[in-house]
C-alpha cells in the first residue's frame, strides 16, 4: 500500500495496530477523518486520551470504572448477596445485556491454564475469597466459559470456597461446551443465568 503522505501512513499504521482492524479499514477511517472538520478529530483524540488517563479498576470487582467502585458495585439496588464470577470485562457486558441478572460481579482476569503459564496467583482469586469471607455473600455464580480451562478454574474456586458456607452454582449449560460466553446470544445466556444449578464438582 503506497501513501502520498507520511502523515496518512503513520495514522493508518496507528489504527491498524488495533485488534480487528486491517490496513484497508484503517485507511478508510483515516480518510474519513481527513474529510471531517478538525474539531471532530480533536474531540476523538481528546476522548481517547482522557479515557486512558482516567480509567481505573473497580476496587471491589475489578471491572473498568470511572471511580473507586464501578457503577454496578455502587448501585444500591443491586443484590449484594449474589456475586457472579466471570473471566473478563466483556463477559460482564454480555450478561448485563440479557437484563436477567441484578447481582454483583467479580472479574477473574482469565482462567487457570497451566499450558499458557496462568495459575491462580495470576488471577483475582484472593480478592474473591476476601469478599466472601467479609460476609454478606450468599451465592457465588460461576459464569465461566465451558472449556477445559474454565472447568478447571470452577473446580479450583469451588474448593477454595467449600468451607465458606456460601452456595456455589454454575450457569445452566445452554452454553455449548467449548464455547465462549461473550459470543452466546442474549436469550440463551439470560436463561443460563436464571436456570443456574448448584455446582457439584468435576468428579460427581
Amino acid at each position: 500500500m503506497n501513501f502520498s503522505s507520511k502523515l496518512i501512513e503513520e495514522a493508518v499504521h496507528a489504527f491498524a495496530s488495533l485488534p480487528g482492524i486491517g490496513r484497508k479499514t484503517a485507511l478508510r477511517l483515516v480518510l474519513h477523518l481527513v474529510k471531517q472538520p478538525p474539531e471532530m478529530t480533536q474531540q476523538l483524540a481528546g476522548a481517547l486520551v482522557k479515557m486512558r488517563r482516567d480509567i481505573r479498576e473497580c476496587e471491589q470487582c475489578h471491572n473498568i470504572s470511572d471511580d473507586k467502585r464501578c457503577a454496578i458495585c455502587a448501585n444500591p439496588h443491586r443484590d449484594q448477596r449474589l456475586v457472579c464470577v466471570v473471566e473478563g470485562i466483556r463477559d460482564v457486558m454480555a450478561i448485563e445485556d440479557t437484563g436477567q441478572y441484578r447481582g454483583l460481579y467479580h472479574i477473574l482476569g482469565g482462567v487457570i491454564s497451566p499450558i499458557e503459564g496462568v495459575g491462580p496467583a495470576d488471577l483475582n482469586v484472593d480478592s474473591l475469597i476476601q469478599r466472601v469471607q467479609a460476609g454478606g455473600v450468599k451465592e457465588v455464580i460461576m459464569a465461566i466459559s465451558p472449556t477445559i480451562e474454565g472447568e478447571t478454574t470452577i473446580f479450583y474456586l469451588s474448593k477454595k470456597l467449600r468451607d465458606s458456607g456460601v452456595q456455589v452454582s454454575t450457569i445452566a449449560r445452554g452454553i455449548s461446551f467449548g464455547g465462549d460466553l461473550e459470543y452466546a446470544d442474549e436469550l440463551t445466556l439470560g436463561r443460563s443465568i436464571v436456570a443456574r444449578v448448584p455446582y457439584k464438582g468435576m468428579s460427581e
